[in-house]
């Protein structure tokens, strides 16, 4: 099967790597398509050698060009993400089905969109929602499809950034929320899906509160750093400041970023205490499910620590879910948290002593999800899946509909009705359908 890309920066590279390694027997990448010639460039010369010229490449520009000439099956999407609907629809309209990185979009009249190209043309549509592929968080699905806890009624969700990873966020694109929906939408996205996704349910009705606490002026002038520039690179005080990106410093940011913004602008390294910054920092969403169970969401972006804890809560009792990710941030070097402890989930029955649970494990990136996932998406022979962990456009429009909504609610002060809002803003969005084999 023939697969393009749109978009090489550091999100290709997983897919890239996919289609020219452990799935090139069965597939071919045919095109690779970008803004920036230096990035294009740098991930054509990654492609492992092949009969004719090597791997075709073209400009953003000539995206449509691309699509006629090397006649894809399907278009990988890994463009920021304020642009995936462009690339989508084309796709979709010039007959190739799609697989868009998370979010699949970052707001409603994109969404609308989507769905309507989606309607017209019948195409496939691919979320890459990695961590349903998770082993750790695939058990949990199991035992929530065993009734292991009885009905779920409610769910504690709190996800922690570290203030090198949560850092980040604020210093690329992604700190304009017009560009990325804010947290809620860039990064949420991924844990409202596994919600749905856990549940089996949609939300019916959100309400949400949010800030920037920390990554502002104010924090910066309390740092000492008040005659911070616009960017690392020549920041004046950069030697000061704990949340320093050093690109010269970093070979593989060093030539993605630094050695290519000559050539579109785009500054890797921009100060994370910027007044224009637009998205917030500290963010927390009660939602109410259409099976009648309820969640609190939170997400805090400048923790010591980074990982997730979740509390299952159910009519036979609850189950408890930690993953330690990073112990913590020691002199601007990451603690990774390594061995079975990293892990831990709890399953506490009613009657019964808490006991802790042989996690499932799993072997390469995002915890051993890359590798399942990537297989389900490019072995023609894999099994079915019994845990239903693909995900349509119906999965990504869900999932983003949840920080969408999150975020017009948190501007509201007050709750939405999710119903009552699509219909509001023209959205007709079916319920996930789920096929467990």
């Amino acid at each position: 099967m023939k697969y393009a890309i749109v978009g090489t920066g550091s999100r290709h590279q997983m897919f890239r790597g996919a289609l020219t390694g452990d799935h090139a027997a069965t597939n071919q990448l045919v095109g690779l398509c970008d803004s920036n010639p230096h990035r294009l460039a740098r991930a054509a010369d990654a492609v492992p050698a092949q009969d004719g010229n090597g791997i075709a490449t073209y400009t953003a520009e000539e995206f449509d060009r691309m699509l006629a000439e090397q006649k894809p099956a399907a278009v990988v999407v890994t463009v920021p993400d304020d642009l995936h609907h462009e690339y989508i629809i084309r796709a979709m309209r010039a007959g190739c089905d799609v697989i868009t990185e998370k979010p699949m979009t970052v707001d409603l009249p994109k969404l609308r969109a989507i769905l309507q190209a989606q309607s017209e043309t019948g195409r496939k549509i691919t979320v890459s929602f990695n961590y349903r592929y998770t082993p750790a968080r695939t058990q949990i699905k199991d035992l929530l499809m065993a009734d292991t806890i009885g009905t779920v009624t409610a769910v504690d969700f709190t996800w922690y950034l570290d203030r090198v990873h949560g850092a980040d966020y604020f210093r690329r694109w992604h700190r304009e929320k017009a560009r990325s929906g804010g947290l809620l939408v860039h990064k949420s996205t991924h844990h409202f899906d596994l919600v749905n996704w856990w549940l089996d349910a949609t939300p019916v009705r959100i309400a949400a509160d949010g800030t920037r606490a920390f990554y502002t002026p104010q924090t910066a002038a309390r740092m000492g750093l008040e005659d911070h520039g616009t960017r690392c690179h020549t920041c004046p005080v950069a030697e000061k400041c704990d949340l320093r990106l050093d690109l010269a410093a970093d070979p593989a940011l060093r030539e993605m970023y630094l050695e290519a913004e000559a050539l579109d602008g785009y500054h890797r390294d921009q100060c994370v205490f910027d007044p224009s910054i637009t998205i917030e920092d500290t963010m927390q969403v009660h939602a109410a499910y259409d099976t009648g169970a309820m969640l609190n969401y939170s997400l805090v972006a400048y923790s010591p620590w980074e990982g997730l804890e979740i509390t299952f809560h159910g009519t036979k009792g609850n189950i408890v879910h930690r993953h330690t990710e990073v112990h913590g941030v020691f002199g601007g070097k990451r603690d990774h948290a390594t061995g079975h402890e990293a892990i831990t989930t709890q399953l506490h029955l009613a009657g019964e002593a808490p006991r802790m649970l042989d996690v499932w494990q799993g072997t390469g990136d995002h915890g051993g999800a890359d590798p399942v996932m990537l297989g389900y998406m490019f072995d023609p022979d894999v099994a079915p899946d019994r845990y239903g962990r693909g995900s349509s456009h119906i999965d990504g429009g869900w999932s983003i509909l949840s920080g969408i909504i999150a975020n017009e609610a948190m501007a509201r002060d007050t709750s939405l009705e999710v119903e009552a809002y699509l219909r509001e803003n023209g959205i007709d969005l079916a319920r996930p359908a789920r096929s467990y084999a």
